[in-house]
C-alpha cells in the first residue's frame, strides 16, 4: 500500500508509532483528542484500522477507521497530516488506503463526519467522490456542527 510518492509509504500503525500518533493528534486537533490508551486499543482491535503515512523522518499522517460487525459501512473516524507534510498528497493517499482496507473487509460504503468550518477537508472529500448526506449538530466537543459524508467504494 504505497503512495505515488516513492519516499512515502502507508502501512498499518504499530506500537512503536504511539508517541508520534499522539503528538500528531495534539498538533492537529484542539478538541476531541484520541488518548494513548485509545490508540493502543485501536491498534490491536478487530474493529479498527490505524494507518500511518511515513517517510525516512517519521510519521507524516494517520487515519483511523472503525468497522461494525454485520455492517457494510466503514467509518473514517479521524485523519490528520503533519504540518511539515501538507501539500504532498498524503491525505489523498491515506484515503485511498482507507478505501482499500475497508473494501478488504467487505465494506461497500465509507462514511465520515467533518467540521462544517473545515473548507479544505470538505473540498478534498468532495473532489474524491464523497457525497454529503446529512449533518450532526453539536457533534464536536467544542459544540461545532459536522457534515456527514459517504462514498460508495469497491
Amino acid at each position: 500500500m504505497s503512495s505515488s510518492h516513492t519516499d512515502i509509504s502507508i502501512r498499518p500503525a504499530v506500537d512503536a508509532d504511539l508517541g508520534a500518533l499522539l503528538a500528531l493528534e495534539r498538533a492537529s486537533f484542539t478538541t476531541d483528542h484520541l488518548s494513548l490508551r485509545q490508540y493502543r486499543q485501536h491498534l490491536h482491535s478487530a474493529t479498527a484500522t490505524v494507518l500511518a503515512a511515513v517517510d525516512a523522518d517519521g510519521l507524516l499522517g494517520k487515519a483511523v477507521v472503525f468497522y461494525r460487525q454485520g455492517s457494510d459501512i466503514a467509518r473514517l473516524y479521524s485523519i490528520a497530516v503533519a504540518e511539515r507534510a501538507r501539500g504532498r498528497g498524503i491525505a489523498k493517499s491515506l484515503l485511498a488506503a482507507v478505501e482499500t482496507a475497508a473494501h478488504q473487509r467487505d465494506c461497500s460504503r465509507l462514511r465520515l463526519e467533518v467540521r462544517k468550518d473545515n473548507a479544505a477537508a470538505i473540498a478534498l472529500y468532495e473532489r474524491l467522490g464523497f457525497q454529503r448526506f446529512g449533518e450532526k449538530h453539536g457533534f464536536y466537543e467544542d459544540g461545532a456542527d459536522a457534515w456527514r459524508y459517504q462514498k460508495v467504494i469497491g
